[in-house]
């Protein structure tokens, strides 16, 4: 049957591919380690930005995505994937709005940090007859957003219960400030200490007769850590379904890597230079380099905005102009949002070509 489907090496270049067996045991496994643990997963999805993924992992057992962005959030909401979690401050009327619109086609919930912002999110839902649902962000080490754990955040949560419009569902937190950390007993142990601070955080609400059922955190640089913490209801990992450089080398995920990205060899200057037409404009170097398969080089691979340079160990002749080399992709995140489709192959032969509906959905 494969004779009439395309075979990636024939492919224009660049393209983004992703393989469906690998990326399915990444989905299977993530949703299994949530099942042992007793917990939800709600992959984010500000990597991933295609609903025909998403729904792939909902089958597995996922019960919905996390969204980045409203824009993201809209665009899986017109998918019809409708449990959605936006980990995010939606600040402004215009937005505040379409928040609001939202929630006609989907039971959406919002991250806050602020008295302000909820008093405008409950300003506008209250006006619209609706309920919005509301998770407190709560600053567990990483030092970007977030209220501080316990008395800052309980005072949130008072000041949330009391506003019209809006309902309190929860906390959640991300521990990004553990996830680079070499010593794995050590990663672990900072892991659970942040976590911590989010459940306690979590029961102080709740024995100040204030509902609070959801307790989401946990990315794929804390991955299977976070899911294993006692108090956690809900993780949102993500990348790990397609596991890159960065996760692989920096953060010390054990996933096999599903994604990467097709290229064509255009120039051969030096028997050690390949010059490949896929640049910054098609993979990302921000994170972490692309690594070329089944060449031998000891040096990152070197993006300019058109164009990669590979440096070979030793001289060869090949590949030569006009040969496909494929790249690990470096980064997901700031990888899959530039190309328009994914190509999902099987065996090296192209089952789907998905669009990645969400790219540009920035706002």
């Amino acid at each position: 049957m494969t004779q009439n489907r395309t075979a990636i090496t024939d492919l224009d270049t660049p393209a983004l591919l992703v393989d469906l067996d690998i990326m399915a045991a990444n989905i299977a496994r993530a949703a299994a380690e949530c099942r042992a643990n007793a917990i939800a997963w709600r992959p984010h999805i500000k990597g991933q930005k295609t609903p025909e993924i998403v729904k792939q992992e909902i089958a597995a057992g996922a019960i919905g995505a996390t969204c980045a962005k409203l824009g993201e959030a809209e665009i899986m909401a017109q998918a019809g994937i409708t449990d959605l979690l936006i980990a995010n401050q939606i600040v402004g009327p215009q937005k505040i709005a379409r928040l609001i619109a939202l929630l006609n086609r989907a039971d959406v919930k919002v991250a806050c940090d602020s008295a302000a912002n909820a008093t405008a999110l409950g300003a506008a839902a209250h006006a619209a007859g609706k309920t919005l649902g509301v998770l407190i962000e709560v600053n567990t080490g990483m030092n970007r957003a977030g209220t501080e754990p316990g008395a800052p955040s309980l005072a949130l949560a008072r000041h949330i219960a009391a506003t019209p419009g809006l309902k309190l569902r929860g906390v959640m937190g991300w521990e990004a400030h553990t996830v680079a950390m070499p010593d794995q007993a050590e990663k672990q142990t900072a892991i659970a200490a942040a976590i911590a601070r989010l459940v306690a955080t979590a029961n102080a609400i709740r024995e100040a007769g204030i509902d609070c059922d959801i307790v989401s955190c946990g990315g794929t640089g804390s991955f299977p850590y976070c899911a294993r913490q006692p108090g956690v209801t809900e993780i949102q990992a993500g990348g790990l379904i397609f596991s890159d450089e960065l996760y692989r080398t920096r953060f010390g995920l054990d996933f096999p890597q599903a994604l990467t990205l097709l290229a064509t060899v255009t120039s051969r200057p030096t028997p050690t230079r390949i010059i490949l037409d896929a640049g910054k404009k098609a993979m990302s170097s921000d994170a972490a380099p692309p690594r070329p398969l089944g060449l031998q080089t000891s040096k990152p691979v070197a993006l300019s905005a058109e164009h990669a340079t590979v440096i070979l160990d030793a001289p060869s002749a090949t590949p030569a102009v006009g040969d496909k080399v494929q790249f690990v992709v470096g980064y997901s995140d700031t990888t899959v949002h530039l190309h328009e489709r994914i190509h999902a192959h099987r065996g090296g032969h192209v089952e789907a070509a998905w669009p990645v509906q969400a790219r540009g959905r920035i706002a």
